[in-house]
């Protein structure tokens, strides 16, 4: 017998929650003695640790070579931003990009075990130094652009413990606040040559690295079943709504064709409309970006702002601080908004709260406003459903910037039952809809809850809040 979503999702969330309560329950050793590190951002630091700038225990270097191909150039292997993005260790497990280089080039930038490899630019400062530490031999690939390669000295440092300390909160912080950029935020060479690690004797940065290894794998383990987890809820939740919205709720009643490839049979008493018959649209105003303001007005609604099924306040937000040129531009509660270009065109959609409001829309923006034969709640369901998302990837245009216009969204069709039918597949929906919500929020919960102890964990070891040393087998 197969075991229920709900079922697995509880003994998964039992487990993380188990796993949460043992940490914080755990006493963990402290060392004899601490002495002050001399700087803000580090609490003291065990007596028997230095505090040192990196340059004086590991080479660093910027990699110039470029994902270009010359001819006269030697064929290597590049190891790229986002392969250090995307893991903690370099293996022969990810797959390289190709590239030529230099025979000079390909001497200076070979990649050694226990090399450290940093982001070290990004269009995020806190996307700044974000490390990989080379955990095999890796004949012919190379450091790439956009990264620094640190190669610890021998007998003073130690790959993988470096690799953690840059993942550490204080230590990592150093570099978010040296990043230099508007768009686009940098590191000078200096500014990773001068940064501050602590560094415990290489005997215990590896017995620091090895329980970090054997602690951050367990956790990890358990992030992954969680995001699995998630995702399992979320198709769960998607599917159901889907089905309502486009069969009813009962399974026996009579069907018909709707005309409609991606949309099949639906039930017989049902309309199938096009969505410009059951709304208002509008696209939004072409606003000057000239006029934005980064801290004051009223928020305005563009496709950055738009993730599916919410939207998304932030880094990312603008204003405007002057009045509307045009009210019918402010959106109401039950506006759908729908971004137009991307590469998630015709997935990023939101209805707009009563507590989101005022706001004010702009170009590449679409407004769906319900008229009374549809309720948008309603509405707002039937284009959220992956047939729909399907339908609208026909219609994108141009794969460098895809991108769909308000004709393309009006042509799309929805099923609409009578209006007391509606009300009663939102009901479902919403009793239904929200158990698996409650799990999903549940579960989201809990996963954050385990990065943030993974993390905490991480700088604990590392800045020696906590002496680990007995943790590890010799």
């Amino acid at each position: 017998m197969t075991a229920r979503p709900a079922d697995v999702a509880d003994a998964l969330l039992e487990q993380a929650e188990r796993l949460e309560l043992e940490a914080a329950a755990r006493s963990w050793r402290l060392y004899p003695e601490y002495r002050e590190s001399g700087v803000d951002w580090l609490e003291p630091i065990p007596a028997h640790w230095r505090l040192q700038k990196l340059k004086h225990t590991a080479r660093i270097q910027f990699s110039n070579v470029d994902k270009k191909s010359e001819d006269g150039e030697q064929p290597v292997l590049l190891c790229n931003y986002v392969d250090v993005y995307y893991h903690d260790r370099i293996t022969s497990d990810i797959e390289f990009m190709e590239a030529t280089a230099l025979p000079r080039e390909i001497v200076k930038f070979q990649l050694m075990p226990g090399d450290v490899l940093v982001t070290k630019d990004s269009e995020d400062p806190h996307d700044i130094c974000v490390p990989a530490v080379v955990a095999e031999e890796l004949p012919g690939v190379l450091c790439g652009y956009h990264l620094a390669q640190i190669r610890p000295a021998s007998g003073d440092a130690y790959g993988p413990y470096l690799s953690y300390a840059f993942a550490s909160s204080g230590i990592r912080d150093q570099f978010r606040m040296r990043a230099n950029g508007i768009t686009r935020f940098g590191l000078s060479q200096d500014d990773i040559c001068s940064s501050l690690v602590p560094l415990p004797p290489v005997a215990e940065q590896r017995a620091i690295a090895a329980f970090l290894d054997r602690k951050t794998r367990q956790i990890d383990e358990l992030i992954e079943k969680k995001r699995r987890l998630i995702d399992l809820l979320q198709e769960k939740r998607t599917a159901l709504i889907s089905h309502a919205v486009t069969k009813g709720l009962n399974p026996d009643a009579p069907m018909k064709p709707s005309g409609i490839d991606w949309l099949g049979d639906v039930p017989a008493h049902w309309d199938v409309k096009p969505v410009g018959s059951l709304v208002d649209a509008l696209v939004g105003f072409p606003f000057s970006s000239d006029g934005f303001s980064l801290e004051e007005g009223t928020p305005l609604v563009r496709g950055d702002n738009i993730t599916t099924g919410s939207l998304r306040w932030g880094e990312k937000s603008r204003y405007w601080p002057g009045e509307p040129p045009h009210p019918r531009y402010l959106l109401a509660a039950g506006d759908i908004v729908i971004g137009m270009d991307g590469s998630k065109v015709g997935r990023n959609y939101a209805m707009v709260a009563e507590q989101d409001l005022p706001l004010l829309l702009v170009q590449r923006v679409t407004r769906l406003r319900a008229r009374p034969i549809v309720q948008a709640e309603f509405l707002f369901h039937s284009v959220a459903t992956p047939r729909f998302h399907a339908h609208v990837d026909t219609h994108k245009t141009d794969p460098a910037i895809p991108h769909i216009t308000l004709k393309d969204i009006l042509s799309l069709s929805v099923c609409l039952p009578p209006i007391n039918e509606q009300s009663e597949i939102l009901g479902f929906i919403e009793i239904e809809g929200g158990r698996l919500g409650v799990l999903i929020e549940r579960a989201e919960d809990v996963f954050d809850r385990l990065v943030e102890y993974r993390q905490a964990l991480i700088s604990a070891a590392v800045t020696g809040k906590i002496d680990v040393r007995e943790e590890v087998t010799p």
